[in-house]
């Protein structure tokens, strides 16, 4: 079996600023089916083994990556299975893996939807994951029966699932529904309002709020929780697609008021992705300020992914990339990695300051001694800096 190559260079990924990635599933395969029945989700599988390289690098880059999670927690089971234990020749025996990692998609039933072979970098994956979903999407056979004037509740229930599942609007079709109920507090029609929340903005979210505790009782705390988070991540994400002050400062008082515990973690990275967007490099620094010191810390992961961030948002702004300077020091110096001198390398260079860069590309090729891939990028950087 041959281990599949891809190159990360010199990367984590863009986005892991928090530290939650992937939340994977700890059962037995079967016990995976069995949620993914339950949960009407499609479980996504990590086929790896220790000593895959490429399977390493998804595992720190990708899996850890905050949006990344956010996406596949939503959306998937998400299992890993080392190829080379017992759970995963048992797995073999059914889903043949040849080259690592292998990821596959199955559902409830043990169908395989997608499978593809080679690691993924974080937008690449969520790609996947989304085209996944596509050729799950059940809602158009709901939409034919909607359109020909089935109001039956059930039917209008599945189809809200289905579009949501799908990532498709369905905020009107589930308020028709709503308005055209006398009684929002049978057990059904809880659960459908459960179901229906997406945005935080919305008149649907503000029912779920009214009628929490009822709705708690038939889906648990936990799961209302979540789903608070999710719509204020959506809100908060909408307030990016159409540079909306007032909707940015809606999730982020939204999630203050109904999700305490995550406020002020969830405003921080809102904040950062908000003002990144808006390209408020002043802005971005003060939060980036704060993230440091409440978040990140002494975590050279973090400080790294940050300073690329800076570097490749606000390469222009004389104050954003000193601190990217400054933070990207402090990163490589105390990991001691090749990618992270790289980086640290690379903002030197930006900032004027040539035979510093120098130093610190030549100190990056040494750590990235027998990588050959790896060297010859590094060794492109160094040429890059002596012709600047």
């Amino acid at each position: 079996m041959r281990c599949i190559t891809l190159l990360f260079l010199i990367v984590s990924s863009l986005n892991q600023i928090d530290a939650q990635g992937i939340d994977f599933f700890h059962g037995t395969w079967e016990e995976a089916l069995e949620q993914a029945q339950i949960q009407d989700k499609i479980i996504f599988v990590d086929a790896f083994t220790t000593w895959c390289g490429p399977c390493k690098k998804m595992s720190k880059y990708v899996f850890t990556d905050s949006d990344v999670g956010e996406f596949f927690n939503q959306n998937f089971i998400n299992l890993k299975i080392d190829m080379e234990k017992k759970p995963g020749r048992m797995f073999q025996q059914k889903y043949p893996v040849s080259a690592y990692p292998t990821l596959y998609f199955i559902d409830g039933d043990g169908k395989v939807v997608h499978k593809t072979k080679g690691a993924r970098q974080v937008e690449q994956f969520i790609e996947l994951g989304q085209s996944v979903l596509g050729k799950s999407d059940k809602s158009g056979e709901y939409a034919e029966k909607y359109e020909k004037g089935d109001r039956d509740p059930e039917m209008v229930f599945q189809y809200v699932k289905a579009l949501n599942k799908a990532g498709k609007p369905s905020l009107k079709v589930s308020n028709d529904y709503l308005k055209s109920q006398e009684n929002l507090t049978t057990a059904f029609n809880l659960r459908f309002i459960f179901e229906a929340v997406v945005e935080a903005d919305s008149r649907i979210f503000d029912l779920l709020i009214k009628y929490r505790s009822k709705i708690e009782a038939l889906e648990s705390k936990e799961a209302v929780a979540l789903k608070i988070e999710n719509a204020c991540k959506k809100t908060a994400q909408k307030a990016i697609e159409f540079k909306s002050d007032d909707l940015h400062e809606e999730a982020k008082s939204k999630m203050k008021a109904y999700y305490p515990q995550k406020a002020e973690e969830f405003s921080l990275n809102a904040d950062l992705k908000y003002f990144r967007a808006k390209g408020d490099a002043e802005n971005y620094i003060k939060v980036c300020n704060a993230y440091v010191k409440k978040e990140i810390k002494n975590d050279t992961d973090g400080l790294h992914t940050l300073a690329k961030e800076i570097m490749i948002s606000f390469s222009s702004d004389f104050k954003a990339m000193r601190y990217a300077e400054k933070i990207a020091k402090k990163a490589a110096h105390s990991g001691k990695r090749y990618d992270h001198y790289y980086t640290y390398a690379e903002i030197l260079m930006m900032n004027g300051k040539k035979d510093d860069a120098l130093e610190i590309a030549n100190k990056s090729l040494e750590l990235a001694e027998g990588q050959k891939n790896i060297q010859r990028a590094i060794n492109q950087l160094i040429q890059k800096i002596e012709q600047s």
